[in-house]
């Protein structure tokens, strides 16, 4: 079959042909675009904190009507992960000031040389008496962890006494000194000029997300120190619990708490699965509207189709029953009107390539994301090109049923 014909007859009524190319065109570079980011959200909530085995860990929230003295708020703490230790199904405790992906804590800016006015890099601030590595299962790829001489008692109200030792993850040394392979024994400071503490690197652990847990490198620079503070009026924990008994073990820890408490206690807890699920709820949000909206453009346009087809049919009834009394079959009627279609999708995917092109480098420029891959263009068409066969089919069939006879005495 010529295509000459084909275009020539296209060439004569544009409005409908270039209506539906358009319809192809932005549909191809929205849902291209939007399968991207779909993707992406889903990569992006499922990348690894560094905390082993999420679904056995919780966290642990006690607070006071008001802040213990000193001496008596270290007591506190003692008998409260004695308690916790102490319930049936808990394979470790630790005092924390920050948990991974909980939006809420501490970001301080780092340097390696006091003569350097502005930070190096940013990163979150563990603070635990206790061992993170432990209880969050932490993969220590470089050092060891902290020792007992090493963790620091200190009333923040009155010191300012701070650890002289820090592990750190393999992303943020990488970000402090650029190019070297190994980090322990190195110095930073935490801060910038004269007055910055100084930390010796004592551990690497391969990773630990920051709360805030951003989407680039920022989100795995964070450092632990060992401090036991006090001058606070609620104090952070994290409990790993065995195998499948999280539910358990979560509610006899906060009913043992109570119970040991000489004082009224507010006691909160909250899994490290439903951390997660809230840091990313936005997220996946987005993910379904994108599929919905997705699913919505491919019935729209594929609607777009059947309903110009079946106009088309309907404005050359004359057309094709002559077709077919000079001997035309219906193979020749129904191909004709399926190359005319992919004629035009053909044009919209063209079309729609660069605007997908297009949007995509306004979305890299606003958001933290790569750029839009060659195959997701290229499925992108073929899914197009055959959503244009398909729905043309129905209308080309009928159109190729046309009897001569019919659509002579009807035209």
């Amino acid at each position: 079959m010529e295509i000459r014909p084909i275009l020539s007859a296209l060439l004569r009524n544009k409005t409908g042909p270039v209506l539906v190319a358009v319809q192809v065109a932005l549909s191809l570079a929205i849902l291209s675009n939007a399968l991207y980011i779909v993707k992406d959200r889903q990569a992006i909530s499922a990348r690894p904190s560094g905390v082993a085995d999420e679904s056995a860990v919780f966290s642990v929230q006690i607070r006071r009507l008001k802040a213990l003295p000193h001496e008596a708020s270290l007591a506190s703490q003692r008998a409260e992960l004695t308690t916790m230790r102490s319930v049936p199904g808990v394979v470790s405790v630790a005092q924390t000031s920050q948990i991974p992906l909980s939006r809420s804590g501490n970001t301080t800016g780092l340097a390696t040389d006091r003569k350097q006015v502005q930070a190096v890099a940013l990163g979150s601030t563990y603070i635990s008496a206790d061992s993170l590595v432990k209880t969050w299962g932490l993969q220590l790829i470089e050092g060891r962890d902290f020792l007992p001489n090493e963790v620091l008692e200190v009333d923040e109200l009155t010191s300012k006494e701070f650890p002289k030792v820090a592990i750190i993850t393999r992303t943020l040394g990488e970000k402090l000194w650029p190019g070297a392979t190994s980090f322990v024994g190195k110095d930073m400071l935490n801060g910038t000029g004269s007055d910055a503490n100084a930390l010796r690197i004592v551990g690497v652990v391969e990773r630990l997300q920051t709360p805030a847990a951003q989407i680039t490198a920022k989100g795995e620079q964070s450092f632990i120190i060992p401090m036991r503070a006090t001058g606070e009026a609620a104090y952070g924990y994290t409990v790993r619990a065995e195998p499948g008994q999280l539910d358990r073990v979560t509610k006899d820890v906060e009913s043992a708490l109570r119970n040991a408490s000489p004082e009224p206690i507010i006691v909160k807890t909250k899994s490290m699965t439903d951390t997660r699920s809230a840091r990313y709820r936005a997220d996946m949000a987005l993910a379904w509207m994108l599929v919905t909206v997705s699913v919505l453009l491919l019935l729209i346009t594929a609607s777009g189709i059947v309903g110009m087809a079946s106009l088309w049919v309907t404005q050359r009834r004359k057309q094709i029953g002559v077709r077919r009394a000079l001997g035309a079959r219906r193979v020749d009627i129904l191909r004709y009107f399926i190359t005319e279609n992919i004629l035009i999708t053909s044009a919209g995917v063209g079309a729609g390539v660069l605007l997908a092109l297009g949007l995509n480098q306004l979305i890299v420029s606003k958001l933290e994301m790569a750029r839009l891959p060659a195959s997701y263009l290229l499925i992108g068409s073929g899914v197009f090109w055959a959503l244009g066969i398909l729905a043309v089919y129905g209308p080309a069939w009928r159109a190729a049923s046309i009897s001569p006879a019919t659509a002579t005495r009807t035209a």
